[in-house]
């Protein structure tokens, strides 16, 4: 019910006045907060990888039941410190789920480095879906993306360029004080991000190797119900083959120069490499190069 409610809001609704919903059925979440439900799934990320179409295949699913407001809550990086009963109400009341397993999906969860550990310590059943992408075709659309909600002002040859400058000591500072927060980290990290296994392996440390679902955006683009359907079995839930796949939240760009791409083509061939363990095979975009 609060669902649906939200999502008339959503279409209807100017942007302040959607604040305002927002707010009130977030108040009515923490009023009811010990009735909600948490959740078992959480797809943790890359950022412009894909989440989003995935997290509206999921919503689909029979056996699934999404956030009631938002797609995401960003409770196990910025919002930790909010605690267990402000996340908890984001997610439907026990009656109204019946038994389907609650999820969401926030796409900063994958890089922010506690996160792994605190998703462990509050859900320790939970399984995790990591959404891979071409690295160098995900920086250059985060880019995009950043630069479009005001985040950035440099273009992106000059924003990988210093990146390193500019997001110098931000994961230790994260780490050594998990109340803060870094805008540098989170909206400036284009390559950093791209370095997909180094991220995994902290979810695997925290979780183990059984819990953590890796899907490749590219192949799931290619072949979106078959690489659907296949997460679906490693995840255990009942198969569910939706009626089309879109590609949501999309926001298209002009061509990257080649010059530039080739440069990061070579600067994430070890990551790349790296990341074949745990998709056992080498990543979609790569494939291309081996022919």
């Amino acid at each position: 019910m609060i669902r649906q409610v939200a999502g008339r809001l959503r279409r209807r609704l100017p942007p302040p006045l959607r604040r305002t919903a927002r707010a009130g059925l977030l108040a009515w979440g923490l009023v009811t907060a010990d009735l909600r439900q948490e959740p078992g799934l959480l797809v943790v990320g890359a950022q412009r990888a894909g989440t989003t179409t995935l997290f509206r295949l999921l919503s689909e699913h029979p056996a699934l039941c999404r956030p009631t407001v938002d797609k995401g809550t960003g409770y196990f990086d910025d919002g930790y410190g909010n605690g267990r009963r402000w996340y908890r109400a984001h997610f439907p009341l026990r009656r109204t789920a019946r038994g389907r397993i609650a999820f969401e999906c926030s796409g900063y969860y994958l890089f922010h480095p506690l996160a792994a550990e605190r998703i462990a310590r509050d859900l320790p059943e939970c399984q995790v879906v990591v959404m891979v992408r071409d690295p160098v075709t995900r920086a250059y659309s985060a880019h995009r993306h950043e630069s479009a909600r005001g985040f950035d002002t440099l273009s992106f040859a000059d924003a990988v360029a210093r990146e390193a400058e500019r997001t110098a000591g931000q994961t230790e500072l994260l780490v050594a004080d998990p109340g803060a927060t870094s805008f540098a980290h989170r909206h400036h990290a284009y390559l950093q991000r791209g370095d997909y296994a180094a991220q995994i392996d902290r979810y695997v440390a925290a979780l183990g190797r059984s819990r953590v679902h890796v899907v490749d955006a590219d192949a799931l683009f290619a072949d979106p119900v078959e690489v659907y359907v296949d997460l679906q079995r490693r995840l255990g839930l009942p198969v569910h083959r939706p009626a089309e796949v879109g590609r949501w939240n999309e926001r298209p760009g002009t061509p990257l120069p080649p010059d530039l791409a080739a440069t990061l083509r070579h600067h994430f061939e070890a990551p790349d490499a790296a990341l074949a363990a745990y998709l056992g095979r080498v990543p979609h975009w790569r494939e291309e190069s081996l022919r």
